[in-house]
């Protein structure tokens, strides 16, 4: 039966406390929420797209090279209007005839996408990756961020048995203005929680499976409590609703959220997915609610799920922090042109960027990085044979850019997080050693040494003519 053969979950490492919020504004919006998760100012919902599915795909279940379908559900892409698709494609090397389709506009997105690779022939990849916004008074409170991806192939370890929509209008429920950022609600409390919950009834009632048979249920949680308010009229226990509830954890990360769960559910090691494991052959229920849809799917089974760890621990931070690495508090603008490198010469140059591809000299053995130009032992124009370097290495060199030192192209960068390393880190690659020039994320300048080992992650690197631009930032394994 078709359904889930491997999956990866991505949180970002930052954590906001609820009692911080409370602090600042003297009241919190985030009922039920104890934590939630932080993007750093170099994420966005395509880089941590990439990451949980590299997690996803690091599995053997599936050689990528022989999906047929990507999907991305966000209700935040990095441009507003755009393909995202094509990036992700490109920094997961994935083949060029891949089809695309890219899910938004409502917080249900997830089971659309993963809808449609049910309907796929062929392995699909299905990503869900989300940052939500709102206004810091109040709106933007309960919002948080994170990733979730699933492979989805035929004779799946955790299959799924079926999937039951419902839809109906449900006017100013959660919505964004065109052109907008914040997400938007009329904040009419016992009307949302009615329409809601007699949508998720009326999907997960169409259901064979009986809730009641349910071992943990992924259920909309825009914040703690309303999964089991959305559960009322459904005989499902409160045990396994808190098994598939993440938000209280990392906070509504949107479209994001009801993946995220579900994967907490199905993972067979955590111990959060209650009795959902391969071996006990047990039930999950997911169900997605967004822009007045309503989509309830069966899963049996279960898997382990790379990443699935980040949705505990992290690095707590205070409020000031979290508005400067959110941009709420920072205005971008710098003195100064910076480097301009052109679109075309940014786009010849992705394969490097993104899938740190070398080349080896025929004539002398020597490896360049990029692999373009002359050979860089030799100097001899030549046509490299190229390989991806490994993406694990070891700084060789470091300097930090204090504030105020950064480039024009990063000071926005700066303004948010604050002082950064820059390392050549060296890759031990069968070729031979390729060394590069790199900066250094998801640390603080001063934890990082020579010597350290680190590993690649893409990542955001700045925005010049309107465009985001992306590529290979380092990290810390320790």
């Amino acid at each position: 039966m078709r359904g889930i053969a491997a999956a990866g979950a991505y949180v970002p490492r930052f954590r906001l406390p609820g009692d911080e919020i409370a602090e600042a504004w003297g009241t919190s919006h985030a009922s039920g929420i104890e934590r939630k998760a932080v993007p750093a100012a170099d994420e966005d919902a395509l880089t941590m797209a990439v990451e949980a599915a590299e997690r996803a795909l690091s599995s053997d279940a599936v050689d990528r090279d022989e999906l047929t379908l990507a999907t991305v559900a966000t209700t935040t892409p990095p441009t507003e209007e755009g393909e995202l698709l094509p990036r992700l494609a490109r920094a997961l090397d994935l083949p060029r005839s891949v089809a695309t389709a890219t899910v938004g506009g409502h917080t249900a997105a997830g089971a659309e996408a993963l809808s449609r690779a049910l309907d796929a022939e062929g392995p699909a990849l299905v990503v869900a990756a989300d940052a939500p916004e709102g206004e810091p008074a109040e709106g933007d409170h309960p919002l948080g961020a994170g990733a979730a991806a699933f492979v989805v192939a035929d004779d799946a370890s955790a299959p799924v048995t079926e999937t039951a929509w419902h839809t109906e209008e449900t006017p100013g429920v959660r919505f964004r203005e065109r052109g907008g950022h914040d997400v938007e609600s009329l904040d009419v409390t016992t009307y949302q929680r009615n329409a809601i919950r007699e949508a998720v009834t009326s999907a997960a009632s169409s259901l064979a499976l009986d809730p009641a048979d349910v071992d943990a249920a992924a259920v909309h949680q825009p914040d703690g409590r309303f999964p089991y308010r959305a559960t009322a009229d459904l005989p499902v226990s409160n045990e396994a609703v808190a098994a598939g509830t993440v938000v209280d954890r990392i906070g509504d990360a949107g479209a994001a959220t009801v993946p995220l769960g579900l994967l907490a559910a199905l993972d067979a090691e955590s111990g959060d997915g209650g009795d959902a494991d391969a071996e006990a052959g047990g039930r999950s229920l997911a169900a997605f609610f967004g822009g007045g849809t309503a989509v309830a799917v069966a899963v049996e089974g279960g898997l382990d799920v790379e990443g699935i760890d980040d949705l505990e621990g992290g690095t707590e931070i205070d409020y000031a922090s979290y508005l400067r690495e959110r941009g709420y508090v920072v205005n971008g603008e710098v003195a100064g042109g910076g480097a301009h490198v052109s679109l075309p010469n940014w786009r010849h140059s992705l394969d490097q960027r993104y899938r740190l591809v070398a080349g080896v000299c025929p004539d002398c053995g020597g490896v360049s990085f990029p692999p373009e130009g002359a050979c860089q032992s030799c100097h001899s124009r030549v046509e490299f044979e190229e390989f991806e370097a490994p993406r694990t290495g070891t700084v060789r060199a470091l300097t930090v850019i204090g504030q105020g030192g950064a480039p024009p192209e990063f000071a926005e960068l700066q303004q948010r997080d604050g002082a950064y390393a820059v390392a050549i880190v060296e890759l031990d690659a069968e070729a031979g050693r390729v060394r590069l020039p790199a900066q250094v994320t998801d640390a603080d300048p001063a934890d990082v040494a020579v010597g350290d080992e680190v590993r690649a992650t893409v990542r955001r690197i700045y925005e010049q003519e309107g465009v985001p631009r992306y590529g290979v930032k380092f990290e810390p394994t320790a």
